[in-house]
């Protein structure tokens, strides 16, 4: 009976030991590579773990990047911006000296004021002008102003041929001399006071000279004929080489040549008195 007992338990210890005796009895190069895999797993893990962070970083930094703009962005940024608001400063200053045509609304037309120099001892005179875009219509309205008083003066001194020299005149029921026929043909059609003598007239601020070759009818021409000043004697061209004059006492008022030599001998210089600035 005690032996079958004790048989018993050997058996049962070996059956409990069997399991356990091949990991026992495992060759040491099976067990380092099984711990060679465990480790190589725990690496790959690490090395995805650390891909994985790496690329949340590199798509944070983007976002980043994203978010912020270059310097070269802001810069151009910068430079489109600038021009634009020089463009609306430019369009404000430009826009101040319209006020004196802010009245003209759409279809009506901007007054601008002009002013001419003062003579000494006069006051400035300022008129208002209608403006136009390219300031065609201003102009031709000059140049036709001018030539209408052009032609004006030259009716009246034509109406004055034959009538006797007088000294000192300036009518014609009595008569002209020189300086007297201009200033009875002018004084009406200029906006400054005609002188009286001819010297005066020739040094006259408001008249430009005016060489020979350019002669334009209604310009004066002066004459040095007994050397008393610059000039003693004045006549108005009227075109082709001649000019009207009233010559002397005895003498009718005639028109005559530039060409004779007696003229060209004692020709001083022209002025102009008919300008668009100076007509009425």
């Amino acid at each position: 009976m005690a032996r079958i007992t004790k048989t018993s338990v050997t058996f049962c210890a070996l059956l409990f030991i069997l399991p356990y005796t091949p990991l026992a009895l495992a060759s040491p190069q099976a067990s380092s590579t099984a711990i060679h895999k465990a480790h190589a797993g725990k690496t790959t893990q690490k090395s995805s773990s650390k891909t994985v962070s790496n690329k949340k970083t590199k798509n944070s930094t983007a976002k980043i990047r994203a978010k912020t703009p270059s310097k070269k962005a802001t810069a151009s940024r910068k430079t489109q911006t600038a021009p634009a608001a020089k463009t609306k400063m430019v369009k404000r200053r430009n826009s101040k000296p319209l006020s004196e045509s802010r009245h003209a609304g759409a279809g009506q037309t901007a007054m601008i004021v002009k002013c001419t120099k003062p003579r000494k001892g006069y006051k400035q005179r300022c008129e208002k002008v209608k403006a136009t875009a390219a300031g065609t219509t201003i102009a031709s309205a000059h140049k036709q102003r001018v030539h209408s008083a052009r032609q004006t003066a030259l009716n009246t001194l034509m109406d004055q041929l034959g009538k006797p020299y007088r000294w000192g005149g300036t009518s014609p029921r009595t008569g002209f001399d020189c300086s007297g026929l201009v200033y009875y043909a002018y004084k009406d059609l200029v906006k400054f006071r005609i002188p009286r003598t001819a010297n005066e007239m020739y040094h006259l601020r408001d008249a430009a000279p005016v060489s020979k070759s350019e002669l334009v009818t209604g310009d004066l021409v002066f004459f040095r004929t007994q050397g008393r000043g610059t000039a003693d004697h004045v006549g108005v061209y009227v075109g082709n080489g001649k000019f009207i004059q009233s010559p002397r006492t005895g003498r009718d008022i005639q028109i005559t040549s530039l060409s004779e030599d007696y003229w060209q001998r004692h020709y001083v210089g022209a002025r102009r008195v008919m300008t668009p600035k100076n007509v009425r």
